[in-house]
């Protein structure tokens, strides 16, 4: 379980599988917003913000190499 929320994995080191990640996340948030659902609007805000730092502001292309077996 400590690896769920880990997003520093090798799928995540292109340019655009990031973006469009982040991207979804702000999506659904906006959706959930105008449609009135304040605890999933809440869920995907934090989601956004947490892809957003990890992918953008923290970002490091060394974290996203493939383990050695």
């Amino acid at each position: 379980m400590a690896g769920f929320f880990d997003l520093r994995i090798p799928f995540f080191r292109p340019l655009y599988r990031r973006v469009l990640t982040t991207a979804v996340c702000a999506f659904w948030l906006v959706m959930e917003l105008l449609t009135g659902g304040p605890l999933w609007a809440a869920l995907f805000a934090g989601l956004t913000v947490y892809c957003t730092w990890h992918f953008f502001v923290t970002f490091n292309p060394a974290d996203f190499e493939e383990p050695d077996k």
